[in-house]
């Protein structure tokens, strides 16, 4: 006869459930009864509602920085690039013009000149200090810094020899003009280029529609709806007071928000397109007929010198080409497609396309003028066509003057109009944020006391 064993362990208790379980658990209890319900209900609309408040609050905060940076960063930023390469395409054509005048430069010619240096060497030190986050620019500031001392370094040796009557004078300015033209311009450039794209991102961030705010929003209208409805059909009540605060409040924020981001981006798209992208063809305009207006110079310091592959004069080519991208080919209003036909189409009034109109004609007496300049030199009055380029009266310095000023005037109407849409558009954020913040808050406590309220009659 066999006995049982002895000593034998007890069966192992159940396991404790999860804290994760027993909360489902008394979910699932809570809501077979309808005060359970009720509570599930209201959390959820109470949490649904903060949150499109917390949403909205988030991503209009976001817009609202990035139109701040479009406003008082990208854009000065951009522009001080634009002046940056203006300045510099200056000062070459001022040392051109001065070393055309002879050993000693006009006191305007050399005051112009230092004034440039002077200009693109500070806006460089700003530059370097707002270029955080840009690998690009900081390259080329680099570039910019090495080799402006050079530069002026060659300008200096070609007056020093032109004043002792020196032909080595004539070689130093034309070495300086190529590391102009082939390092310092495109370093200017390419910086301009880099501060632009950072505008254009800012603009971007700026206006894009927050989907996740919009969309949490209409949930939680949706979500007070159907809770009202819910409580219509089983109590046959037609208004709840809290749930109706609630509904109201989330209804302001979502249509302040949808109306607010609206007015903001056609504030911003009005101040990219009328003001943004107007001012970018008018500093092109302007960096060409300074680089045009230098070339003209340097035809005539190097007499021929210096040809291109083909066999024609270099500055002579340089002009041509320069002339026909800022008003195109013939002889009348700017050709389309140029840049003056392009500032003049994105400008969106008179006070902005007037003065570009007046460029353009004055670009043509430019080219007449430079014509006969070169017909005199080309006949063996050299001197004469010095002064047809750089004397008073009816010269082509005159000519370009004109075209610079009247350039200047529409850029200065056109920093006015971004502004203005730009200020418009970012004023539409104005307390939303805070806004959306404080009424997500009251209508999140609206839902918990209209439900509340529900929850008392079972007491």
């Amino acid at each position: 006869m066999t006995h049982p064993p002895t000593g034998t362990a007890a069966p192992p208790a159940p396991a404790r459930p999860t804290a994760w379980a027993e909360g489902l658990d008394r979910l699932r209890a809570g809501s077979a009864t309808e005060p359970g319900r009720l509570r599930i209900i209201g959390a959820l609309l109470a949490v649904l509602v903060a949150a499109f408040g917390g949403v909205t609050a988030w991503q209009t905060s976001e817009r609202e920085a990035a139109a701040d940076d479009v406003v008082r960063r990208s854009q000065p930023l951009s522009a001080d690039a634009a002046s940056i390469h203006r300045s510099l395409a200056d000062a070459d054509t001022s040392a051109a013009a001065g070393f055309l005048a002879g050993g000693q430069w006009p006191p305007e010619v050399r005051e112009r000149y230092e004034r440039d240096i002077d200009t693109a060497s500070a806006l460089l030190v700003k530059a370097a200090a707002n270029s955080e986050g840009s690998g690009s620019a900081r390259r080329r500031i680099a570039t910019l810094n090495e080799e402006l001392p050079v530069y002026t370094g060659l300008v200096e040796q070609a007056r020093a020899n032109n004043r002792q009557g020196l032909p080595l004078g004539g070689a130093y300015l034309r070495y300086a003009n190529e590391r102009m033209r082939t390092r310092l311009l495109p370093a200017a450039r390419a910086l301009y280029e880099a501060e632009t794209a950072r505008l254009e991102a800012d603009y971007t961030a700026a206006t894009a529609w927050p989907w996740a705010a919009l969309g949490t929003g209409a949930a939680a209208l949706g979500a007070l709806g159907w809770a009202q409805r819910r409580e219509f059909l089983r109590t046959n009540r037609v208004f709840s007071q809290g749930l109706l605060a609630a509904t109201g409040a989330t209804a302001v924020v979502l249509l302040w928000l949808a109306a607010g981001h609206a007015l903001a981006a056609a504030g911003l798209h009005e101040s990219r397109d009328s003001g943004a992208r107007s001012l970018q063809v008018l500093n092109e305009a302007r960096t060409g007929s300074l680089q045009a207006r230098g070339d003209e110079s340097l035809t005539l310091v190097a007499r021929g010198a210096v040809l291109t592959p083909d066999g024609r004069d270099f500055y002579e080519t340089g002009y041509r080409a320069r002339m026909a991208e800022l008003a195109g080919r013939g002889t009348g209003a700017a050709a389309r497609g140029s840049l003056l036909d392009r500032a003049q189409r994105l400008a969106d009034d008179a006070a902005g396309r007037d003065p570009v109109r007046k460029a353009a004609a004055e670009v043509r007496v430019w080219q007449r003028r430079h014509a006969e300049a070169r017909k005199t030199d080309e006949g063996g009055a050299y001197e004469d066509a010095v002064q047809r380029v750089i004397g008073g009266g009816d010269t082509t310095g005159a000519s370009f003057d004109r075209v610079d000023a009247a350039l200047a005037s529409a850029v200065a109407h056109e920093q006015r109009e971004f502004r203005r849409a730009a200020d418009s558009g970012r004023g539409a954020f104005t307390g939303l944020p805070a806004g959306a913040a404080v009424l997500a808050l009251l209508g999140a406590a609206a839902a918990l006391l209209g439900i509340g309220r529900r929850l008392s009659e079972y007491r």
